[in-house]
């Protein structure tokens, strides 16, 4: 059984939501919040929570056991992005990027 969680339109860069989620794939339930809550990252946190919110689906919504749960997907996509200009010397204006994600997790039974 696999059981999933999602935060859309999370602002923080899918890049370096990237770099935290890589680490926790693939590992227990318990050793991937532990990875998380000592990661210094903003990412981390952000991660941190959808992954209790999965964990929290699988057990009321399923009657999982949480010991048994594996992170077996973590996907980071692109949301959309809000576009500023910065002003420049001459009248010009520079585009800036805030980049947005959308973080899906999904835990499965061993």
């Amino acid at each position: 059984m696999e059981v999933a969680a999602t935060l859309r339109y999370a602002r923080i860069s899918p890049q370096k939501c990237r770099l935290v989620a890589n680490q926790i794939s693939g590992k227990s339930v318990a050793q991937a919040l532990n990875i998380l809550r000592f990661s210094p990252k903003k990412a981390a946190a952000v991660v941190h929570k959808v992954l209790e919110s999965a964990i929290a689906n699988a057990e009321h919504n399923h009657g999982a056991d949480i010991d048994e749960l594996r992170v077996s997907v973590v996907a980071i996509n692109c949301a959309p992005m809000l576009k500023r200009f910065r002003a420049r010397a001459k009248g010009r204006g520079n585009r800036i990027f805030k980049r947005n994600s959308h973080i899906t997790i999904r835990v499965a039974d061993e």
